[in-house]
């Protein structure tokens, strides 16, 4: 067996493997019901603005035909999440992931991570190595998900990066985005793909010498800190989108507290490098850090 076809029989056996552990069968969708299903998912997890949905039936039908990826995850007939991404320059060599949307009936479950397995595979078996997507850099659980149990690495921070999108999920908040690259044959995604990823830890980091350079109040207030040192800590609101909703004037201190501090450090040469559950980014300077031993998974969100 080649390298090739090990890549390709581990990327399905990890992925059969979390779909069983998440009690769902996950397929790719082509037919127009199940993708009139899953643009009614999406409208129930974002609750968008009816003019500004977050993909629309007609956009899924055309990605599918096309021989993008739109797949489904099913709890018996019921969908209960989708994912749908298209090929990106180079040609055909790497997968942007769009949008990822689990219901709330089924977070929990681990639903997402069943779902990112698939796609996983489902690009290895084409010959994809690097699937990219964006997610909100301010909420703590899709930071984890993406950087420590999926072990994506950060490439961009995106500013405002798809204007007002009008939806229960972002309110009137600025869409700013991290774009993370997933490197799909890196020993630490094979090993996250496998129920062994690489969080980081805050409180480990700190007595090794790692300076904070935005912190949190008791109040969940942004703190600003130091921005020198080789080792950094950036912290995130506790549930930004709850938030929203109670005080949109902090959330938007958090928005552009953490937009200054990661502009600035990557600006100057620094790395995100992994991500505490806690509500931590780390951040580096110079060669890549060793990873942390395994935490406990924890539940993932919606990308997007």
């Amino acid at each position: 067996m080649t390298a090739q076809h090990h890549l390709v029989a581990e990327g399905h056996a990890a992925a059969e493997a979390a779909a069983l552990a998440a009690g769902v069968t996950i397929r790719e969708i082509t037919g127009l019901p199940e993708l009139e299903a899953v643009h009614r998912l999406y409208d129930e997890i974002w609750r968008p603005d009816p003019t500004n949905p977050p993909v629309t039936t007609e956009l899924l039908r055309a990605l599918s035909k096309a021989g993008n990826y739109v797949a489904g995850a099913f709890d018996g007939p019921r969908l209960v999440g989708a994912c749908a991404g298209f090929f990106g320059p180079p040609a055909r060599a790497a997968l942007h992931s769009h949008v990822a949307g689990v219901s709330a009936a089924a977070l929990g479950r681990s639903v997402g991570f069943a779902l990112k397995l698939h796609q996983r595979a489902w690009a290895l078996h084409r010959g994809v190595s690097t699937v990219a997507w964006t997610f909100d850099p301010l909420v703590r659980r899709n930071a984890h998900f993406n950087l420590a149990k999926l072990g994506a690495a950060p490439e961009e921070y995106l500013v405002d990066f798809y204007g007002g999108m009008r939806d229960g999920i972002n309110g009137s908040d600025d869409s700013d985005r991290l774009l993370v690259h997933w490197d799909l044959t890196a020993p630490a995604v094979v090993a996250a793909c496998a129920g062994t990823p690489s969080p980081r830890d805050a409180r480990a980091e700190l007595a090794g010498g790692a300076v904070v350079a935005l912190g949190r109040s008791e109040h969940d207030l942004p703190i600003a800190g130091e921005l020198a040192g080789d080792t950094l800590l950036v912290a995130v609101p506790r549930d930004v989108e709850a938030l929203r909703s109670a005080d949109p004037g902090q959330a938007k201190e958090w928005r552009v507290a953490l937009r200054d501090v990661l502009t600035t450090l990557v600006a100057d040469g620094a790395r995100i490098t992994g991500f505490d559950r806690a509500g931590w980014y780390v951040v580096t300077r110079g060669p890549q850090d060793t990873a942390a031993p395994p935490a406990p998974p924890a539940p993932e969100e919606n990308d997007r």
